[in-house]
């Protein structure tokens, strides 16, 4: 799987703060073989997540974007409304089920907002911006996106 993971975060993007969560995704994904094929920052400005990811998911370069930060409830949390404003469909499962095993180990997992969408044949998926949440909910869903990437791209599924 080709995979673009983007951090979404201001001070990071600023280079006011180190990205800790994105490497830490990057290894994530590195370790079940997915081919990293760019990362990058951006602010946490609505507009500007929307247009990187509408790069991202138009050059056809990746199957997988994973984003991280941006999810939470402050002011400035930004990703899922700019990742749905994009979305050609929302799959509704992919978050619920990253939300569920976070829950397990974390209570404030609820109230993380991140969203799944497909947008032509990319797969976006918001994660938390901490590298711990980042990681425990990429791997809650993991062994679902290569699957779901294959039907996207018009595999069948009987």
């Amino acid at each position: 799987m080709r995979v673009a993971v983007l951090t979404i975060s201001d001070s990071v993007s600023r280079n006011q703060r180190e990205d800790l969560s994105g490497p830490a995704v990057v290894a994530f994904c590195r370790g079940l073989q997915w081919e990293i094929v760019a990362t990058q920052r951006v602010s946490d400005d609505l507009e500007a997540v929307r247009e990187q990811l509408c790069e991202l998911a138009d050059s056809g370069r990746f199957d997988l974007v994973l984003t991280t930060g941006g999810t939470g409830i402050g002011p400035r949390d930004n990703a899922p409304e700019a990742t749905q404003a994009i979305a050609e469909r929302v799959i509704p499962g992919i978050a619920e089920e990253m939300r569920r095993k976070g829950l397990e180990k974390t209570p404030t997992a609820v109230l993380s907002r991140g969203v799944a969408i497909t947008r032509g044949k990319t797969l976006i998926v918001n994660l938390p911006g901490s590298p711990k949440g980042a990681t425990e909910s990429i791997e809650a869903v993991a062994h679902l996106l290569p699957h779901a990437v294959h039907v996207l791209n018009g595999a069948r599924h009987d």
